[in-house]
């Protein structure tokens, strides 16, 4: 793992609440996983950054180490992995998600209001 790699996916991870590294983007996911996850999170009606790991391929290389999770996507909140698409599926389900990441974009937003 290069230590350049890993600084900057520590850096993704601490400056973004809600952060998904996923397979294309929000607007064009380039796999069906990606794809239920976004659409989880955007019911959810709370902004999220993302990372495109097709266009990061040093990132989509070295995350499942750094993560010691194989698969994309996945969602971190609070700089905390929360995991990939069927975990994020279920939680959504179980109304579990929503109050998650509400609570992350709300720290955030109390804390861009400083």
């Amino acid at each position: 793992m290069s230590d350049d790699v890993v600084t900057t996916i520590r850096d993704q991870i601490e400056g973004n609440p809600i952060l998904l590294y996923m397979k294309g983007s929000p607007q064009s996911p380039q796999c069906g996983f990606s794809a239920q996850t976004v659409q989880c999170l955007v019911s959810c009606g709370q902004r999220f950054a993302y990372v495109d790991i097709l266009s990061n391929p040093e990132i989509r290389a070295t995350l499942p180490q750094y993560a010691d999770w194989p698969t994309f996507p996945q969602l971190y909140v609070n700089g905390e992995l929360i995991g990939g698409c069927d975990i994020v599926t279920d939680m959504y389900e179980a109304g579990e998600l929503e109050p998650l990441v509400k609570e992350a974009a709300s720290l955030d937003s109390d804390s861009t209001n400083d």
